[in-house]
């Protein structure tokens, strides 16, 4: 089957199975890869004259008229919509029903973990972002025992102030390699603004890559937050 792959997720997770896109991304780290764009820019004509039988998408990282644009190009796309642990498993039957794998183990189920910490996920900088609740990497940390302070959020990534994160009182400040690159040069101005939580780096792609990653990300994180 010919799959172009416009998520760098589902990228990796396709390899991971067996099944080589015959495209994707340029954000996908796949130097061997033929690119067509970025998830927000794909160059569909290019996609087009590929012809491939499906192009996987998803609702956060690309955009929907690009997958109008396809569809009406007659080429079906299948969209994933990922927004917590348990979605991996469901994105994993349908991804893998669709390119004719058999269908695999659920790997990434867990039971109720009470939380031993509670978090400050910034995801940006100039402005200060965050997650809310209902993202895969709050989910993920929620299965570790680590609560997000912004996890009752009404939206899904809110603009902060670091003064209104301190009065949350979090115990951890995760700093993820992306999408923002924090770096050691970002302790001092978090340290200053919330004396009291201990700062971590994680791996981005571990905190929001999901799919054939999760398991593995999983036991990397619990690792890097352990007490």
């Amino acid at each position: 089957m010919r799959v172009v792959s416009l998520v760098p997720s589902l990228t990796e997770t396709l390899l991971a199975w067996g099944v080589e896109p015959v495209a994707c991304t340029r954000f996908c780290e796949q130097p061997a890869l033929i690119h067509v764009g970025g998830t927000k820019d794909p160059d569909i004509a290019a996609i087009v004259a590929m012809h491939p039988d499906l192009v996987v998408m998803d609702r956060e990282e690309n955009r929907r008229e690009d997958a109008e644009a396809l569809t009406a190009a007659g080429i079906e796309v299948v969209a994933t919509d990922v927004t917590s642990l348990a979605g991996v498993a469901e994105m994993t039957a349908m991804v893998r029903a669709r390119v004719g794998l058999e269908p695999e183990d659920d790997r990434v189920a867990s039971p109720a973990v009470q939380p031993w910490t509670t978090a400050f996920i910034p995801i940006w900088r100039r402005p200060w972002m965050t997650c809310s609740g209902t993202t895969y990497g709050s989910s993920l940390l929620a299965a570790i025992g680590v609560a997000n302070v912004y996890a009752e959020s009404d939206l899904t990534y809110p603009t902060v102030e670091l003064d209104e994160v301190a009065a949350r009182f979090p115990d951890l400040v995760l700093l993820p390699s992306e999408p923002y690159p924090f770096k050691q040069r970002h302790v001092a101005e978090i340290t200053a603004a919330i004396p009291g939580a201990s700062i971590r780096f994680v791996d981005g792609q571990d905190l929001f890559w999901w799919g054939a990653r999760t398991p593995a990300a999983r036991e990397r994180l619990t690792a890097v937050l352990a007490p």
